[in-house]
């Protein structure tokens, strides 16, 4: 069995990964604060359907709430197709890295200001750079299987 060597450029990978930390983060504010101003009390997860309808603010609150849960639910495939395929594509991987960071963020702040809506443009521009980061990992890794 051999050594996988890191490429030289593959800091720019981790720093792709890194930027998600800051993502979860902006996600942490945005749903505290919309917490807050509907008056949601810890430790439920989202306004009723009732609240929600009657008060913008609870609705808002569960936007929120919903895209932070979308964030996490992608954030662990994406971070395992970007590290594998940082290792034969460091730039690529990267940049597509980049690309879906800055995805999440619009995803987050248009979720989170107008509602399901919002979400459509972060939302089709993260699918397409995550399904091809995908594809680019698992090429990569047949690329080490087969050794070329």
């Amino acid at each position: 069995m051999s050594a996988i060597t890191l490429p030289n450029e593959y800091g720019y990978v981790l720093a792709a990964a890194t930027s998600t930390f800051f993502i979860n983060s902006l996600h942490f504010f945005l749903t505290g604060s919309a917490r807050k101003a509907a008056k949601i009390a810890y430790p439920r997860s989202y306004a009723t359907e009732e609240e929600a309808a009657k008060d913008p603010k609870a609705f808002a609150f569960n936007c929120a709430q919903r895209a932070h849960a979308n964030f996490t639910e992608n954030l662990t495939p994406f971070l395992g197709a970007l590290l594998v395929a940082g290792l034969k594509y460091p730039v690529f991987a990267a940049s597509l890295g980049g690309i879906w960071s800055t995805a999440r963020v619009i995803f987050a702040l248009g979720y989170t200001s107008k509602g399901p809506q919002g979400r459509l443009l972060g939302s089709s521009v993260g699918i397409l750079t995550d399904l091809v980061l995908k594809f680019t990992a698992a090429y990569a890794s047949v690329g080490f299987v087969l050794g070329w």
